[in-house]
C-alpha cells in the first residue's frame, strides 16, 4: 500500500495525537534505547527522543520514512517489514501506536519484537481491537455488494484481535502480559460528512481495488449515507473506533 505522507499529517493527525496518551504508558526513561514500530511520519518517535531516550523508528512505507527523516533529522528512521525485522543492538522497549493492526502476520511481528528486546524489556502498544470500525466495514460491504463487488472480506487490510487473542500470542512468544485494555473511542473525522470518503481512501483503498474510477464517488457517497445515522452527531462525524492497548514484558 502506497501512503500519502503529506495528507496523513494534514487530515489524519488524530492517529499520532491519540498516541501521545500511549506514551504515558511507555514511561520513557533517559538513556533508554526505544524502537517505534510503525512510526509513520515520525512525530511520536521524536517525542520519545525528547524525553531523553535514544529513539529509532521503522515503517514499511518508504514515503512515511522519507517524510520522517526530512522532518526529524536528529532521529534514525529505517524502512523495515514490521513482521520480519532485526537489529543487532537490543532495545529497552518497543513502542507501537496504530500500526500493529496493519500487520496480519501477528506472530511474525511479536517474534521480531521479542528478539529486538533486552531481557526484561517491555512492549507497549495500542492498536485497533475487535470491532474496530465495524459499522464502516459493514456499510462498505453493503454498498459494494449492491454494485456487484463482493470481495470486501478478501480485501480487508486489517487484523483487529480481541484482548484474549493478542494476549495469547504474546504469551506464546514468551512475553508476560502485565496490562491490557479494550475500549471504545469515538474518533472525530475531519471535514464532516466528507471525512468518511477521505478516511476510506486513505486507510481502506484496498476495498475498492478494481473498481472503475468513475464509479467511486457515488459508491463513497452511498457508504456515507449508510453511516450517517451512526456517525453524524449534530454535524460532527465520528468513526466507531475500538482500541486494544497493552504492556508485555520479555521474560528474563
Amino acid at each position: 500500500m502506497k501512503w500519502n505522507a503529506e495528507l496523513y499529517d494534514d487530515k489524519h493527525s488524530f492517529v499520532f495525537q491519540y498516541g501521545e496518551n500511549v506514551l504515558e504508558l511507555l514511561n520513557t526513561k533517559p538513556g533508554e534505547r526505544i524502537l517505534d514500530l510503525g512510526c509513520g511520519t515520525g512525530y511520536l518517535t521524536s517525542e520519545i527522543q525528547k524525553l531523553g531516550a535514544v529513539a529509532t523508528g521503522i515503517d514499511a512505507s518508504p514515503e512515511m520514512i522519507a517524510k520522517a527523516s526530512e522532518t526529524y533529522s536528529n532521529v534514525d528512521f529505517f524502512v523495515a517489514d514490521g513482521a520480519d525485522f532485526h537489529f543487532d543492538d537490543k532495545f529497552d522497549a518497543v513502542f507501537s501506536n496504530a500500526a500493529l493492526h496493519w500487520i496480519k502476520n501477528a506472530d511474525g511481528a511479536i517474534r521480531s519484537v521479542y528478539e529486538a528486546l533486552k531481557p526484561g524489556g517491555r512492549f507497549v502498544a495500542e492498536m485497533g481491537g475487535k470491532g474496530n470500525v465495524q459499522q464502516l466495514v459493514a456499510a462498505t460491504k453493503k454498498v459494494l455488494s449492491k454494485y456487484g463487488y463482493d470481495k470486501v472480506d478478501e480485501n480487508n487490510p486489517w487484523y483487529f484481535p480481541s484482548t484474549a487473542q493478542y494476549a495469547g500470542k504474546l504469551e506464546a512468544a514468551g512475553f508476560r502480559v502485565t496490562f491490557t485494555a479494550h475500549f471504545d473511542r469515538k474518533t472525530l473525522l475531519q471535514d464532516g460528512r466528507q471525512g468518511v470518503a477521505k478516511w476510506l481512501t486513505m486507510f481502506g483503498p484496498s476495498f475498492f481495488a478494481g473498481i472503475p474510477e468513475n464509479e467511486l464517488p457515488q459508491i463513497l457517497n452511498e457508504i456515507t449515507d449508510e453511516l450517517e445515522p451512526y456517525y453524524n452527531d449534530n454535524g460532527e462525524w465520528y468513526a466507531d473506533y475500538k482500541r486494544l492497548r497493552f504492556t508485555a514484558i520479555k521474560e528474563m
